[in-house]
């Protein structure tokens, strides 16, 4: 005897869901039996301007600066660097592995105020900081405004 069951198209959308988010889960929450393996990542990055800088900070904790890598090419601003992962625990040992580890390459491309040949950067507190100062042209120069009276004694004629 044959059963009729009633189609609901949203149990079909749940189960799609579902498998994606296994799938998602999978690929970038590696499981403790696949192994502690290191990959790329993206460490975070503040960019802010003033007057007569721009300034760019990159979260680096636990990165030697011996394993940073900082260049200007084709006016862009190229940071590389790597954690090591830590082999003085054994693996096994671990529970929980939620810290980045391996190389990552950060790239910004630089407004054309910047004078390339003078940035500066500095270390401190797992914080790489690069200062880039603007060029003398690109920073803002105060225009004083006349009043007609002033353009008119200069001249000898009315503004």
């Amino acid at each position: 005897m044959a059963m009729l069951t009633r189609w609901d198209p949203f149990r079909e959308l749940t189960t799609i869901q579902d498998r994606m988010n296994r799938l998602f889960q999978d690929a970038y929450s590696p499981n403790r039996e696949e192994g502690l393996s290191t990959a790329a990542f993206a460490p975070a990055a503040d960019v802010y301007e003033d007057e007569n800088h721009v300034t760019l900070k990159l979260e680096v904790p636990g990165i030697d600066e011996k394993d940073l890598d900082i260049r200007v090419e084709n006016n862009n601003l190229i940071i590389k660097g790597e954690r090591k992962f830590e082999k003085e625990e054994k693996e096994e040992n671990f529970r929980r592995v939620e810290r980045q580890y391996g190389t990552f390459v950060r790239s910004f491309t630089l407004p054309s105020t910047v004078d390339s040949d003078n940035i500066n950067a500095s270390y401190d507190k797992g914080v790489l900081s690069i200062t880039m100062p603007k060029r003398a042209e690109a920073k803002p120069k105060q225009i004083q405004v006349n009043s007609g009276k002033r353009l008119e004694s200069r001249t000898g004629k009315a503004a």
